[in-house]
């Protein structure tokens, strides 16, 4: 087990066992599943960001090395941190050394400043951090603090203090090589990490398997099929998506690969063709291929609006 080297961290991680006895049965406790050989995942829910959750409704990666433990994401914030070292010290004795940040959402790096304050090392694009600093005053007043409540209570923004150039890197920490690139499609500055020994990629909020995925007023469809074709050209054997189970590249197409095909080359192409968005919309509202998606009666509809509005404005 890991010792906490701050008064803080320790005074989270006494306290943490305390909410959970507080909150129910049902309070999320994260688990990391082994993957392929030193890579595991923590697979959040699916839902919603709850009270109960702690806000962690996406995946994080945990790779074991003899050097220490590199975490894929932070997590949302300072509550969630000791939930994740506990998750952590069920597969190594070693502490989290690094954290990659390859995800610009709330969910995914606000624990940065928990981890940081532990003695961890935040690795990220510049272009990440640059998002990261963007979108920092919504994170810290949107729905993730508004979920949370005084769960919310110590996280504050952090960023990484080794920021990679370009749109590519290829790293290696504590023996294991990491070959990032960046995404920038649900977030401008989003990335994915392949791990080639291990064949292992994270795609970060690239691919949801099992939900539908989001189109946000600054994501890009177009982008999100570059990357996804650039991940169908390295065919990892183990996908583990930004949401849902750990998969391969067949799921991964079907539920977020497909999805974005559609998007594109139907509805945006339809936009470039300056057709009636409403007979557009109304004609695809019915898509019985992405039906078995968690959330596609809430999302399907706003996804293929947002993307009409893009393409129309290209």
């Amino acid at each position: 087990m890991r010792l906490l080297n701050t008064m803080s961290g320790l005074a989270a991680a006494l306290l943490a066992p305390l909410a959970m006895a507080g909150a129910g049965d049902d309070t999320y406790e994260p688990k990391a599943q082994q993957v392929n050989d030193n890579v595991y995942a923590i697979i959040g829910p699916t839902d919603a960001r709850t009270y109960k959750n702690h806000g962690m409704n996406a995946n994080y990666g945990v790779i074991t090395t003899d050097e220490g433990v590199i975490l894929i994401d932070a997590g949302p914030g300072a509550f969630s941190g000791p939930y994740i070292e506990r998750a952590v010290a069920e597969v190594s004795d070693e502490p989290v050394r690094w954290v990659v940040n390859i995800g610009v959402q709330d969910h995914r790096w606000l624990g940065n400043d928990y981890f940081k304050r532990q003695g961890a090392e935040i690795i990220a694009f510049e272009q990440t951090v640059a998002s990261q600093k963007a979108f920092a005053d919504r994170h810290m007043s949107g729905r993730l603090p508004d979920a949370l409540g005084d769960r919310f209570e110590g996280t504050e923004p952090a960023y990484a203090a080794q920021q990679l150039e370009g749109e590519t890197a290829a790293i290696t920490l504590g023996g294991t090589a990491i070959e990032l690139s960046l995404t920038n499609a649900h977030f401008p500055g989003d990335a994915m990490a392949y791990l080639p020994e291990q064949d292992v990629v994270f795609t970060g909020d690239l691919v949801y398997v099992d939900r539908m995925l989001g189109i946000h007023p600054w994501s890009n469809p177009q982008n999100g099929l570059e990357a996804f074709k650039r991940l169908e050209g390295i065919d990892p054997e183990y996908v583990v998506p930004g949401h849902g189970r750990v998969s391969d590249m067949e799921r991964a197409r079907r539920d977020t690969g497909d999805y974005y095909d559609f998007l594109v080359n139907t509805i945006g192409q339809a936009a470039r063709n300056f057709e009636p968005m409403s007979d557009v919309l109304s004609a695809h509202e019915d898509m019985e291929q992405f039906k078995h998606l968690e959330h596609y009666d809430s999302w399907h509809g706003t996804n293929m609006n947002r993307t009409f509005v893009l393409f129309e404005g290209m």
